[in-house]
């Protein structure tokens, strides 16, 4: 395998495992918001 080849999967590889960990940071970020505005929601009902 030829030095730029492997240079270019490696770098492949390594955005995708940095997309995904960003990917799975922003997902459970959302969800938290998510879970927080809709206990706060309940919340105020509740009173």
């Amino acid at each position: 395998m030829s030095e730029q080849l492997r240079i270019i999967l490696i770098i492949i590889v390594s955005v995708s495992i940095f997309g995904l960990l960003v990917f799975v940071f922003v997902k459970n970020y959302i969800r938290n918001k998510i879970n927080y505005y809709l206990r706060d929601k309940n919340k105020k009902k509740s009173k």
